[in-house]
């Protein structure tokens, strides 16, 4: 490990590292900034409350990372990685079933005492580091296009997975994961025609499962949350004190930070009109009070991270380094997308962070632990590039 430490770390990506730090350390601050009022208005605690909170979940987060960025991804193309991958994915997901307790409506988070963890979270990065191993592995065996090799037992996994959590219900992890999946065989060699049968697997096998329940279960799945949240998204102004709150406010602070914003602490919108600013509507509130230019700053970073993480993806020769990282990148791309669109009425509000910026532990550390792969893919890619 030594030998591997000392050769490997010479080729750290450190563009790929200010990016992760600076996003991460700008998130904590903006956290402190948003949870103010809130802290003490809804929760009757110090001020600081959720921003030591966001500090502690760092204090793992960056070991994570940095664990990650020395451990050799391609443990990832092992048996016993994948088995333990998917032991982990499952052993959460029937969990949340079974002791999990419900909040913002939906059945998502198991409560260990000291932390509480979402499963959901830890089966979005299990899904990446599964999938990879298993299309490299076929890749390099030559059978990747192999109808009964290559699509049944991971099309099965992901089904599964999806299924567990639609019935949770979390339909914004659920559509992220699904989205990812796919990613991820996408990048991993397989035809057009291939791909599109196992897209097209997928769907099938979880509508034979979703759409029966909410046939008959739709009581459970279309709540009146759900279904308030769906006529918001058509107009929120119809419902601007109700349902449509957040998405108005969203915008009224979005709309009043013009270039530079109001100024680091100023905001309005967070003193109580705008729910759970710390969280999915973060950006709301770095609108107001950072203006574009904060705004810039954090879709500029994010984007770096995808693209840097795309285009080992596309570089590399190594099929495990191409799937994982091209997993990583799609995961933070997509995810970005889903909080920005349910925030700009894009698509409907499903509650999904902003990665690295909104506050959330299971989030953060496990974004970091895949930004740790990521920087592993990055420095062995960087290392067999100067040997050439």
């Amino acid at each position: 490990m030594k030998t591997y430490f000392k050769k490997y770390t010479r080729y750290l990506d450190y563009p790929l590292l200010f990016v992760y730090i600076a996003l991460t350390l700008f998130g904590l601050i903006m956290i402190y900034s948003a949870s103010m009022a809130w802290s003490v208005n809804y929760y009757d605690d110090a001020p600081n409350r959720f921003y030591i909170q966001q500090l502690m979940n760092l204090a793992f987060a960056f070991p994570a990372f940095a664990v990650a960025s020395i451990f050799p991804y391609k443990h990832f193309g092992k048996k016993w990685m994948m088995k333990l991958v998917l032991a982990v994915i499952f052993i959460g997901l029937i969990l949340v079933h079974l002791i999990g307790y419900e909040a913002g409506g939906a059945r998502s988070w198991i409560d260990l005492g000291f932390a509480n963890i979402q499963p959901s979270e830890v089966a979005k990065v299990g899904i990446i580091f599964y999938l990879a191993g298993v299309f490299s592995n076929k890749y390099k065996k030559g059978n990747i296009n192999n109808l009964n090799e290559s699509i049944a037992p991971p099309v099965i996994i992901l089904t599964l997975v999806l299924l567990s959590v639609f019935l949770e219900p979390d339909l914004g992890s659920m559509m992220i994961i699904g989205a990812v999946g796919l990613s991820v065989m996408a990048a991993s060699g397989i035809s057009i025609k291939f791909f599109a049968k196992m897209a097209g697997w997928v769907a099938v096998g979880c509508a034979v499962f979703i759409i029966p329940i909410m046939l008959f279960a739709s009581d459970i799945i279309f709540t009146e949350k759900r279904l308030g949240r769906l006529d918001a998204f058509f107009n929120p102004f119809s419902d601007e004190l109700g349902f449509g709150l957040q998405i108005v406010n969203g915008y009224l602070a979005i709309g009043s930070g013009g270039l530079s914003g109001l100024g680091l602490g100023q905001s309005i919108q967070k003193l109580g009109y705008l729910p759970e600013p710390h969280t999915d509507f973060i950006m709301s509130v770095i609108a107001e009070e950072l203006g574009v230019l904060g705004v810039i700053f954090v879709l500029g970073g994010l984007a770096f991270i995808v693209l840097r993480g795309l285009s080992i993806a596309m570089t590399t020769k190594d099929p495990l380094a191409r799937t994982l990282a091209a997993g990583v990148a799609s995961m933070i791309g997509i995810q970005t997308f889903v909080n920005l669109g349910g925030l700009t009425g894009l698509i409907p509000l499903t509650g999904v962070t902003l990665p690295f910026i909104s506050y959330g532990g299971t989030s953060v550390i496990l974004l970091s632990l895949a930004m740790g792969v990521l920087m592993n893919v990055s420095m062995v890619h960087k290392f067999e590039k100067s040997k050439k």
